[in-house]
This record gives structure tokens, sequence and C-alpha cells, in this order.
């Protein structure tokens, strides 16, 4: 590989191609977010973004805008070129065929499988490679992919909504609405990022919720860009852990189309009885061996789906299991100035703790005013 020494330009045209990437991240799953600038005589001459699996890659489509033009030009792409056919050729190929004189890549695929094999592909064609530049923005774009990449298990981000005192509903369970309407649609373009949405019967139950992606909310929502179409969105995979099948499978998400995972210690034999606008598949034998769901198991099952983000809409105990097994990724937080008192419902349900230094401690990355709300981002770094 050449010296990562980057120029001014350089910076310009990569920060370029990763704000491309972003235009992918509500359709893109189970593939990675990657943007595409060509270059040639200082002027952008292709570029493009890789919109949804089994559709053309960033560089692809960057090149059928160069043409002949990405000829000794400069390629830069926020992901190492793919080496492998899958269901499209490999981009590195492309590029090499194209005659493209340099390639500046954010950061090597995390793929092990696969990792260097691409910058191999463009190297042994003469081409000069310079890795490296703006990695950490690229790193990302793709955090749930990452995770999925290396440790085969998606990434985890626990959603909560409570009260400036940190109860998630009134005592009798009662909850609509605690926060605002703006933080409802904030939630939406989260929701619309994920592969899978997590949550526990006893939700469902007793919210009855849809838990999917509504589009007309997400339209809403000020950092929103129309230019992704509503066929084009990706409905994320709803998974409802019901350890004692408990629902009754009239529940309202199963009217919806999409896919659903039913994770339960035993199997259901009425299934094939039903008939449901989703496509309900079951999980079964995750027993951790005191009758609950082992949700390490479950998240190594989960591979089998190519869940890059998961996303997580729960009560107290299921957050308070995930945060146990040091599960949790990300912890996002809408907080409303509302005052419930202390017989209201609590958040997360632990294990009581006798010292500071066993509590659950945070990173804080993000306050933003959402709405009345309050919204904090926090991670376990």
């Amino acid at each position: 590989m050449a010296s990562n020494r980057f120029s001014d330009a350089d910076k310009n045209y990569m920060y370029r191609s990763i704000s491309l990437a972003k235009k992918g991240r509500f359709t893109t799953s189970p593939n990675p977010n990657v943007g595409c600038v060509i270059v040639n005589d200082n002027k952008i001459v292709g570029e493009g973004f890789h919109l949804k699996a089994g559709s053309p890659h960033a560089e692809v489509n960057a090149l059928l805008l160069a043409k002949a033009a990405a000829k000794n030009a400069t390629c830069y792409v926020t992901l190492e070129p793919c080496s492998h056919y899958g269901r499209t050729p490999p981009c590195a190929l492309a590029l090499t065929k194209a005659g493209v004189k340099r390639v500046v890549i954010a950061m090597v695929d995390p793929n092990p499988k696969v990792a260097g094999k691409g910058i191999k592909i463009l190297e042994d064609a003469g081409i000069q490679v310079d890795v490296g530049l703006l990695e950490e923005q690229a790193n990302a774009l793709n955090l749930g992919f990452i995770k999925r990449m290396q440790h085969h298990q998606p990434r985890i981000t626990v959603k909560l909504a409570a009260s400036l005192d940190g109860k998630s509903a009134l005592k009798n369970g009662k909850s609509k609405w605690i926060t605002s309407a703006e933080a409802r649609i904030d939630v939406q373009y989260y929701r619309a990022q994920q592969s899978a949405i997590l949550t526990g019967c006893e939700t469902v139950i007793a919210d009855d919720p849809s838990l999917n992606v509504r589009y007309s909310d997400l339209q809403k929502s000020p950092r929103f860009s129309d230019e992704v179409a509503q066929t084009d969105l990706r409905q994320p995979i709803r998974i409802i852990v019901d350890s004692n099948n408990k629902l009754t499978l009239n529940e309202h998400l199963f009217t919806l189309p999409g896919k659903v995972l039913l994770v339960s210690l035993s199997a259901r034999n009425d299934l094939d009885k039903r008939v449901f606008a989703a496509n309900v598949e079951q999980l079964i034998g995750l027993d951790d061996g005191a009758g609950r769901i082992d949700l390490k198991s479950l998240l190594i099952r989960l591979t089998d789906y190519e869940i890059n983000d998961l996303w997580v809409e729960a009560g107290a105990t299921l957050c308070g299991a995930l945060f146990e097994l040091n599960l949790v990724d990300e912890f996002i937080l809408y907080q409303a100035p509302k005052v419930i008192g202390n017989i209201g419902r609590g958040l997360i349900n632990l294990p009581e703790l006798t010292e500071m230094r066993d509590v659950i401690e945070l990173n804080l990355q993000e306050v933003a005013i959402v709405g009345n709300d309050i919204r904090t981002i926090s991670n376990r770094g």
C-alpha cells in the first residue's frame, strides 16, 4: 500500500463519498452503506452509492456515470471494493477494467474472509491504493455491519422513554403518551435504520404496537430525505420474545406485512392454522436452563438472518436482562419534562446493587432537544 498522506482535496472528495453512503442507510441492510466518487482532472466525473442488496454497488454506479472519463481517474470509496462474485460481480475488477489510476479507500472490509483481497486485486493491476482516509467517519457508517462481521452478532440499541423522574409508565401500566409527537417521529427515523426490532410479549399485549416504520411519519422527520422512496424502504424484521406462547396471534403486528420471528421455549401448534399478512416463523430451543430465553443464544441464531442492527423497544425486564448480560451497545433515552412519582414503573430491572462500583456506567455521546423532550444517546464505549 502507498503512503497514507492525503491532500485537502482527497479529504473533500472522501467527505462527499461519506455523504453519498448515508443515502443508503434506510435500504442497504444486510449490505453495508458505501459511497463512491470518481475524479479526473480535479473534476467529479462520476459518483454513486449502494441502494440495496442485489442492486449495483457504489463503485459501479459511479463508473456508469463516469464512462470513459474513469480512465486514469482517482476513485474515492468509503469501503474496500469487493473482491468476490455475489449477487453482483467484484467491484475491484470493475475498477481495474475501467482503467482508474488511483483508489483511495477509507477502510478495509471488516469481513475477515475478504479483508484485503479487493486491495490486492487493485495493486496487482498496478493501481495506486491509499487506505485510511477518514477511517473513523467511514467506520461510523456501518457499526452494525462491522460488529456482525467481526463478532457474529448484531449491534444492539435499546430505546426507552421516561418521565423526568425516570418512570416509563404509571403504576397501572398506562404510558401513552409520555413523550411528544416530535419524539415519536424521531423514533421512526432511528427505526428505519435498523435491521430488526426486538420486544417482549408483555409489551405487545399491553400496547399492541405495529413495530414497523411508518413512512408518513418518517417523512415528517427533519433529518429524513425524500430521496428514499417508500417502495425502497426496508421494513425491519420484528422479533418477539414470547417464552410461554402468551400471544393470541391476533395482535395488530401480525396483520401487517413483513417478517416476524416468535422466540419461544416450546413450539406452537397453531401457526399453520392461522392466516397472517406477516411472514411468521418460530425460533425454539433457546432455554437458558431456568425457564427463560437464552438471549446470547438468540443473538447467535440471528446471524442466520443477517441482522446488522437490532433495535430494542421493550419493557424493564427484557431491557434489564440485556444490560445485565453486557449486550447493549447503545442506549437512547427520550425524557419528557413530566413527573410521575415513585410508584410509577421503572425503566430497567436489574438485581440489587450494593456498591457504586457495580453500577452500569455509560459514555454520553449526544444530548438534543426534540420537541418538548430531551434525547440522550450513550454507549458502552
